[in-house]
C-alpha cells in the first residue's frame, strides 16, 4: 500500500495537499487511493465539472473526512484541473497523512 505521505506538505500556516479529481463519479470517494506518478491523493465526486460545483463539492467532501470546518479547505490551484493543491488548516501534516492512510 502506498501512503498519502508523498501527496502531503507543510505550508504557511496550513497543510497542503495535491488531489487527483475525477469529478461526475457514480460514488464520493475521499481518498481514493494514492496516484504515486501525480503524487496525489484521489478524490472522487458526483458533482460535474461545471460552473464550480465539482469544487465546492470538492471542499465540501474533504472538510467532512478531516472533520474540519468548509472553511478550513481552500483550493489553491487546479481550479479548472482534474489536479488541484488544497491548503488544510486546523490539522497538521502528521495527523492529516495518518488519517489519510487508514481511510486507504
Amino acid at each position: 500500500m502506498t501512503s498519502a505521505a508523498c501527496a502531503v506538505e507543510n505550508g504557511d500556516g496550513c497543510v497542503y495537499c495535491m488531489l487527483d479529481v475525477h469529478a461526475g463519479a457514480r460514488r464520493e470517494e475521499f481518498p481514493a487511493g494514492v496516484n504515486v506518478w501525480r503524487s496525489a491523493v484521489g478524490c472522487s465526486i458526483r458533482a460535474p465539472p461545471v460552473e464550480g460545483k465539482a469544487n465546492k463539492a470538492i471542499v465540501a467532501l474533504v472538510s467532512s473526512v478531516l472533520d474540519v470546518p468548509k472553511s478550513s479547505v481552500i483550493i489553491v490551484s487546479g481550479q479548472t484541473s482534474s489536479v488541484k493543491r488544497v491548503c488544510i488548516t486546523g490539522i497538521d501534516k502528521d495527523a492529516l497523512v495518518k488519517t489519510l492512510d487508514s481511510l486507504l
